[in-house]
């Protein structure tokens, strides 16, 4: 039984249990309360099978391209099962994405059909293609809400037999240099990775009858939280969607999940945010909690105070179990954090809350996944070790490379970047690594994000810029410069004071070796966002773009640095 049948077969097993929600909260007070719109087993299966039914009435065959085209919703879901059952290769596309960008996706994948989530979706690829006078005609769009107008009389439950190496989807990279490419993952795929999700995480709940409750606010096209609506379907388990980003914190209260997924930085400003209101509130709460957390980190770092259990005792029976509740309701079990590393510190940090933060380390070439933490081991910074059945090792310049039944077959349409990726059946994955002996992988870097400076020194860019984004009040990004140059040098972002950037490289550099001091920085007047082409659909930074944005201004910087005009121990400050 494939990964699909088994997710079939489950839905079938409890016909009358819910399965997929959407969180909707009241605009007002004066408007209906906040609940979440439901869906049981059978009605999931009565949603598929009248997608199904439409989508053989639209001549698609298996092996067809179909692009899927919108917000996470339980339409989403149900017309990605209906696919899959039909035999046809899916194409996620983030809603978020550049209309142009999409395009350029589109005819890359020239899918068949392209199922749009609302009319302001399908009108703006529609007017993106018209654009260019030379391309060739658009693939027909037609909207989810027209899709589940059909008939489902005629449709049975029972997905279309699939071969292993057939594919499932088609999903795209972010593309931090160059164009996006299509990841291929098959069949085979992911009837590796869904039982290695389940085991994990029925390690993390144990021995229940009541269904998981899980809340999801990333899209769905991303490899990661398509894992986890597969996996949920796949289990005794309830998912909560997000319906309004700018609502995210109550909408996971509402939700009461007792898991979710997330990303660093989303972690990292709930950190952020949840000391400084503590911070801005003082009194005795405040004190036990400026205390607690300081006992906690002697712990980790060192040394111990007489005072310590105390203060961490008093925070466990009065403040944490507060907080927890506040901020993710009664039944949180742990967080799970992915696309990046997390912070040491962050995730101790939750840990010391009482929320336990599962770490996973993957790309969307190893269908997500390459390590997840085992909830009985944690171990702060590091990802955990590699997932059962899969092989993985350091390369040339410590490059972690892949090798079992999770990697994919190659890019689409890319056969010279297949060859590059996929050497003697090893997958190269292009960050840097390294692993204890306890089996604990840690994620240092991008290889090719590594700065080599004049003086021969390699500095992986990430650990400093994640550091100085932490320390520096107000940051939003934190990106470090100095290919071939004299010495290391950072562009900042946000609402930041000079003084601030100052002190927080003074600080940070008396603890690094001489190569690795940022000399000088920029604070510069415009944030990267995706709309600007400065960060990717998962928000990470497209550095090329940002240094050829930013040329002039880097240039200065190292002139003036070079002239000691302005300079300081810590560096050379300016605003761009």
């Amino acid at each position: 039984m494939n990964y699909l049948e088994n997710i079939f077969e489950n839905l079938r097993r409890t016909l009358e249990r819910p399965v997929l929600g959407e969180v909707r909260l009241a605009a007002s007070a004066a408007e209906p309360g906040d609940e979440i719109t439901a869906v049981t087993c059978a009605d999931l299966l009565a949603m598929v099978r009248r997608a199904r039914n439409f989508l053989r009435k639209e001549g698609l065959s298996p092996g067809d391209r179909c692009a899927l085209l919108a917000h996470n919703s339980i339409r989403w879901a149900a017309a990605d099962l209906a696919l899959m059952a039909e035999g046809i290769v899916v194409v996620p596309l983030y809603a978020r994405q550049v209309a142009a960008e999409l395009v350029e996706l589109l005819e890359d994948s020239t899918p068949k059909l392209v199922l749009c989530g609302d009319a302001a979706l399908r009108d703006g690829i529609a007017h993106a293609w018209s654009a260019t006078a030379d391309r060739p005609a658009a693939p027909p769009m037609v909207l989810l809400e027209e899709i589940f107008a059909a008939d489902d009389a005629a449709i049975p439950d029972a997905p279309r037999e699939r071969a292993d190496d057939d594919a499932a989807t088609i999903i795209y990279t972010s593309g931090t240099s160059g164009a996006a490419k299509g990841v291929v993952l098959n069949v085979a795929n992911i009837n590796h990775m869904i039982p290695c999700t389940v085991g994990r995480l029925d390690l993390l709940m144990g021995p229940r009858a009541a269904p998981d409750r899980v809340f999801q606010y990333l899209p769905f096209n991303f490899a990661g939280s398509w894992i986890l609506l597969l996996t949920c379907l796949s289990r005794n388990a309830f998912l909560a969607l997000s319906t309004d980003l700018t609502k995210l914190a109550a909408e996971m209260r509402r939700a009461e999940p007792h898991y979710f997924l997330n990303v660093p930085v989303l972690l990292e400003r709930v950190r952020a945010g949840l000391e400084e209101q503590i911070a801005k509130r003082g009194g005795i709460v405040a004190r036990i909690f400026r205390q607690a957390r300081q006992a906690w980190f002697r712990r980790e770092f060192g040394p111990a105070m007489l005072f310590d259990a105390l203060w961490l005792a008093l925070a466990n029976a009065l403040v944490f179990p507060a907080i927890r509740k506040k901020l993710f309701g009664p039944n949180l079990r742990a967080l799970i954090c992915g696309s990046a590393p997390l912070a040491k510190e962050t995730q101790l940090f939750f840990g010391m809350l009482g929320v336990p933060v599962l770490q996973v380390y993957g790309l969307t070439e190893t269908t997500a996944i390459c390590t997840m933490d085992d909830p009985r081991a944690v171990e702060p910074g590091r990802v955990g070790p590699a997932i059962p059945g899969i092989e993985m090792k350091l390369g040339e310049n410590d490059e972690i490379i892949v090798r079992g039944p999770n990697v994919f077959p190659g890019y689409w349409n890319r056969p010279e970047e297949t060859a590059r990726a996929l050497r003697d059946g090893w997958f190269a994955t292009g960050d840097q690594g390294e692993v204890n002996e306890r089996g604990n992988w840690n994620v240092i870097g991008r290889v090719k994000n590594l700065i080599v400076l004049a003086s021969g020194h390699n500095v992986p860019p990430e650990p400093i810029e994640e550091q100085l984004a932490r320390a520096i009040a107000g940051a939003q990004h934190v990106v470090l410069v100095g290919h071939g140059r004299a010495h290391l040098a950072a562009l900042v972002t946000g609402g930041v004071a000079q003084a601030a950037v100052e002190q927080a490289l003074e600080k940070l550099n008396a603890e690094l070796p001489h190569y690795r001091r940022v000399r000088a920085f920029r604070i510069l007047p415009e944030v990267f966002t995706i709309e600007n082409g400065l960060l990717t659909a998962n928000g990470k930074l497209r550095r090329d773009a940002i240094a050829a944005r930013w040329a002039a201004e880097i240039g200065a910087m190292f002139e003036n640095a070079k002239r000691g005009v302005g300079s300081r121990e810590s560096g050379v400050g300016g605003r761009a």
